[in-house]
């Protein structure tokens, strides 16, 4: 069954009616672009077709209800939350992210109440943007349970700001706006080439398939939280770099003034700066040449902004080396870690007729390595947050 015809189910049997409507947001793999976002630059995620959805109806009151289906098909409910009683900190766990959502939309005047049931198959703790989704996917139901009708493009947009804040300031996770952006923003079948700065989005074709060729997702099990890593550690040291450098971000630094700005900075802050720098000219030739229709020959782009995350940004681990150079050493064009980083999963481009023999060496070196088995899926461009129609859940 689909996300959303198990939201819909759940739903039922918990409130014994139908929902008013189904809603859901993809996961995210990112091509490349990693830890540019706070850093007012380039990124170039594209959509999974895995998603997590949210069931919906509205309440006649400030009261919000939150359940979610387990993949292991337990439901945990928490604990009835009264909208406007709602404030950063009160909550830990999964159920803070439906409620940080609440919270920001409340301060755009939403405070109806809503029963919602969340259901999906985006795996979690894999770098895939599962709470991005589920943020998407809770505003998109909470606004069309309050008679907002499907938000445009310039809406979509600001969905993401806000889902973005809700993370940042109720949850208290430091993410940029990357993950939100791709889940309400992304097309099928493109990439999402967003410049951060300032705003602008471009969908740029990708077509994998086509063009002969597989982006498999390593999914490495080994677990991350934002939370918990090395991930605020990095913004706050490329904050504190452009702040030494006097520039509103390192965007601002061109890749051949690299040097002359390193040299004016701390030991310690010049490999973030070398990645961040480096990595947003990566994006841009990565652009180019999907454009140009060479979607073979982004495979040393993706080789090169691994090393830079393994070893300047420092953000890489045992498992997602070994997955990158397993996929290389058995053929892969280009392999990367993708996503936040101390764990999750990592990327492959791979020729169509290597795709097996690329995914058994993956799983022989992580035997191999004692580590526990990774899962394996390729990934195609997929459409972004939407209502899902009646007879796709009904």
């Amino acid at each position: 069954m689909s996300a959303a015809t198990d939201a819909a189910a759940t739903f039922r049997s918990l409130h014994g009616k139908e929902p008013f409507g189904v809603f859901s947001a993809p996961g995210r793999v990112n091509l490349i672009g990693e830890h540019t976002d706070y850093n007012d630059g380039f990124v170039l995620p594209f959509a999974l077709p895995h998603r997590l959805a949210a069931a919906v109806a509205p309440r006649d009151d400030q009261r919000l209800t939150v359940a979610t289906l387990g993949s292991d098909g337990r439901v945990q409910q928490a604990d009835p939350m009264d909208i406007a009683m709602l404030e950063p900190g009160q909550l830990e766990g999964w159920a803070a992210y439906p409620a940080g959502v609440a919270w920001v939309l409340r301060s755009q005047g939403h405070d109806r109440g809503a029963d919602i049931v969340l259901a999906g198959d985006v795996p979690t703790g894999a770098g895939l943007s599962s709470s991005a989704a589920l943020e998407c996917a809770v505003a998109l139901a909470l606004l069309g349970a309050a008679g907002e009708p499907d938000p445009d493009e310039s809406r979509r947009t600001e969905i993401a700001r806000l889902a973005q804040r809700a993370e940042n300031e109720f949850v208290g996770v430091p993410t940029g706006v990357l993950d939100q952006t791709a889940s309400m923003r992304c097309v099928d079948g493109c990439a999402l080439f967003l410049d951060v700065r300032s705003g602008e989005i471009e969908q740029v074709p990708f077509d994998a398939e086509a063009a002969g060729l597989r982006v498999l997702v390593i999914d490495t099990r080994a677990k991350h939280t934002l939370a918990e890593s090395g991930y605020g550690d990095r913004r706050r040291g490329t904050e504190r770099a452009a702040d030494l450098l006097g520039l509103k971000a390192l965007r601002d630094i061109e890749l051949d003034g690299l040097d002359h700005a390193t040299a004016r900075l701390p030991e310690e802050l010049r490999p973030l700066v070398r990645h961040v720098v480096t990595e947003n000219q990566r994006v841009l030739d990565v652009v180019a040449l999907l454009k140009a229709g060479r979607l073979a020959d982004i495979g040393p782009s993706l080789d090169a902004s691994h090393v830079s995350m393994r070893d300047d940004y420092r953000i890489s681990c045992r498992e997602l080396d070994v997955a990158v150079e397993a996929a290389r050493a058995a053929g892969a064009l280009g392999a990367r870690m993708t996503g936040g980083g101390f764990g999750g999963s990592a990327i492959a481009l791979v020729p169509a007729d290597d795709l097996a023999k690329v995914e058994a060496n993956v799983k022989a070196e992580f035997e191999r390595a004692e580590l526990k088995a990774p899962r394996t899926f390729v990934a195609v461009p997929s459409p972004g947050a939407r209502q899902d129609p009646p007879g796709t859940w009904g």
